[in-house]
């Protein structure tokens, strides 16, 4: 091979490059350039919709993680809470089955009274909060009606009786309280 024939001169550069725009050159008319103008508008508006609409999204995103992310804060208690909630009521019907005045059942009762005291203060320092609603109106959002009965001189549709107490966590109804609800005279 002859190193002669690869070797490329300044003059053979400038005519390669102008036999390329000779070749590439296309002479534009306005109307062209004004239909490729329109595109390009079109394309950069396009493109700025997108953009409009990937950052509305990522704000989205951004807002529902905080909120979930709160959430499980507040909430992330609730499976541990609900599995107490048994051992409380056992506490309070073991309290209300030990009747008698012999020392043992004077002493169960004061064991299970400050048991009760202490589910119901590390139940208040996470937000747990009791539903005993004796004596207002049935509100079917916290309460569950076991039965309906006639009471005299209570109002109809309030509560008389509560069998289990209910409860909410930071506002969001954990277990609902079992109640009896005062009927209207048939």
């Amino acid at each position: 091979m002859n190193t002669e024939e690869n070797l490329v001169t300044p003059e053979s550069e400038i005519d390669l490059h102008e036999n390329h725009t000779e070749v590439g050159e296309h002479e534009y008319t306005i109307d062209e350039l004004k239909i490729e103008l329109a595109e390009a508008k079109q394309t950069a508006q396009d493109n700025w919709d997108k953009a409009l609409r990937i950052q509305a999204e990522m704000e989205n995103l951004k807002r529902r993680t905080q909120k979930d992310l709160e959430d499980a804060h507040k909430f992330g208690l609730t499976k541990f809470a609900s599995e107490m909630l048994p051992v409380l009521d056992s506490l309070f019907m073991g309290l209300q089955l030990a009747t008698g005045d012999s020392e043992e059942v004077k002493r169960f009762r004061e064991g299970c009274e400050l048991t009760i005291k202490q589910f119901q203060s590390a139940f208040e320092k996470f937000n747990v909060v009791t539903i005993d609603p004796t004596g207002l109106p049935f509100n079917a959002e916290h309460h569950q009606a076991m039965m309906a009965q006639f009471v005299e001189g209570a109002e109809p549709n309030t509560v008389i009786n509560v069998l289990q107490k209910g409860y909410l966590l930071n506002g969001r109804l954990l277990r609902p309280a079992m109640v009896i609800v005062a009927k209207a005279a048939d």
